[in-house]
């Protein structure tokens, strides 16, 4: 066994969203994680661009939403071009008023690295730090931990680790564990995030695209910038053996080939990268000690923008129970990471795949409710009690996302936010049990129709895990999880 130089709770290997989301979701609960990064600094892309409404919901109990938001905007209308003319416009994504229950509902264009760059700041606040340059090179586990070597010869012993390094995961092949799955359009792909002249013929009040371009279709989407020339390039290729050229020359070729730009129009190519588009998953999140999360866990077409939304939601699912782990429930609660989180990540690439090939005539199909995320939920899980009997159709049950409201002067949100449980009483006047603390919370609001009326005990993650008429069983619910006989 490699002797380690250094030890941790929690090593999470991959400083993407994934990463910095767990990372600063367990120094909030106090746990000591090290975020290491083989790259010398954040990725520096959009290669993801959209949140979705339910991970803008993670992000408001992180405290960024406001920083995302102040380095966004809504996503532009789409304009479809036939040649050098412009023509039909229309939302690619269907907006929807947002609501008392859900704050939230219209995806928001922000580049994945100004994303990372909220995350970290976030990070630090908390006083995390990412090792930058520090590759992964090998792992041994035994029964008490796991030992990290890295490609600089240091070593650290970790409880955990958390395997956030994306597709190519190191991870992920050290543990010999494999990927499943299918490729979603044989065609080559690339993206690229280019910045433009001033007199480029392309406003930033548009997404525009050229879904007849000769050799493939191409999508030019504006990102939020200082000056409006940032745009999100996504080229596709007709001929299914060639090798785009990622060259800051090859990019602009491409463009001036396809589109009404000129190379002169392309000031810089600031980062670009090939692939075909895959759907696939791994063939378990966990082996012994070590989880996947993210890309690591699973790969996603971009289409619907699933990908960083759903790898954002594993790092929010797993980090409260690695906590609550560490501070002394059995360790069998990590086991419901992957009964939560699989089956969730297959359907939503089925969802992706489905997007995809709906759009291959190079014209994007409208996305609606089924990207949002909002209707996931875990009420097969075996952390959920329903204890209520003879609810009506609709209702809100244990294993659902705890919705947002305001009712006797408290807004849910910002009663559930935080890295505590949430006991909370609507239209009923039921005891509830002195579990008041750092680790949970209790209120009492006025009846909501959202919820009907009960006793409701909510996950740390937004979810509602228990559920009754009174509060008598939530106390034996917690002790039976093993939740809540420690300080984070």
């Amino acid at each position: 066994m490699t002797v380690a130089t250094d030890t941790t709770d929690v090593l999470i290997v991959g400083a993407g969203p994934t990463g910095l989301v767990l990372a600063a979701d367990l120094a909030r609960r106090g746990v000591r994680a090290m975020l290491v990064e083989r790259a010398e600094s954040l990725f520096p892309g959009s290669r993801g661009k959209g949140l979705q409404p339910r991970p803008q919901e993670v992000l408001y109990d992180l405290g960024v939403l406001d920083a995302i938001y102040a380095a966004g905007t809504e996503y532009p209308t789409m304009l479809a071009w036939e040649g050098d003319e412009p023509g039909q416009e229309w939302d690619m994504l269907k907006r929807t008023e947002p609501s008392e229950q859900a704050p939230f509902t219209n995806a928001w264009l922000v580049p994945q690295a100004r994303t990372q760059e909220v995350l970290y700041a976030r990070l630090r606040e908390l006083g995390g730090e990412v090792r930058f340059g520090t590759g992964l090179s090998g792992l041994e586990q035994d029964a008490e931990g796991v030992t990290a070597t890295f490609e600089d010869g240091s070593a650290v012993r970790a409880g955990y680790v958390v395997a956030a390094d994306g597709g190519r995961s190191t991870v992920r092949r050290a543990l010999g564990i494999g990927m499943t799955g299918e490729t979603v359009d044989p065609k080559p792909m690339l993206v690229a995030d280019v910045r433009v002249t001033r007199d480029a013929p392309v406003p930033d009040t548009h997404w525009h695209i050229w879904p007849k371009a000769p050799e493939g279709g191409v999508a030019f989407c504006p990102l939020p910038s200082d000056d409006g020339r940032l745009f999100q390039l996504a080229a596709q290729y007709v001929d299914e053996t060639a090798v785009p050229d990622t060259s800051p020359a090859g990019v602009a070729k491409l463009l001036a080939s396809r589109t009404p730009l000129l190379e002169e129009h392309i000031a810089d190519a600031i980062w670009a990268s090939d692939f075909r588009a895959r759907a696939a998953m791994a063939d378990r999140f966990r082996e012994g000690r070590v989880f996947l999360a993210g890309d690591a866990a699973h790969i996603h077409s971009p289409a619907g923008g699933q990908g960083l939304n759903t790898s954002v939601q594993d790092a929010y699912n797993l980090s409260w129970k690695l906590a609550a782990v560490l501070s002394g429930a059995p360790q069998e609660l990590l086991g419901t990471y992957e009964e939560e989180r699989l089956p969730i990540a297959a359907d939503i690439l089925g969802i992706s795949t489905r997007i995809h090939r709906a759009g291959a005539n190079g014209m994007p199909v409208q996305r609606g409710e089924e990207v949002q995320q909002l209707g996931i939920g875990y009420r097969e899980s075996t952390l959920t009690r329903e204890t209520r009997t003879g609810l009506p159709e609709g209702a809100l049950r244990a294993g659902d996302r705890a919705p947002d409201g305001r009712r006797g002067g408290t807004r849910l949100f910002d009663l559930f936010r935080g890295p505590h449980w949430t006991l909370l009483a609507v239209g009923t006047e039921a005891e509830l049990p002195p579990l008041e603390g750092e680790f949970i919370r209790a209120a009492r609001i006025p009846a909501y129709e959202t919820y009907g009326s009960g006793v409701f005990l909510v996950r740390p993650d937004g979810y509602v895990a228990w559920a009754g008429e009174t509060a008598d069983g939530a106390v034996a619910y917690l002790a039976e999880i093993g939740v809540g006989t420690g300080t984070r």
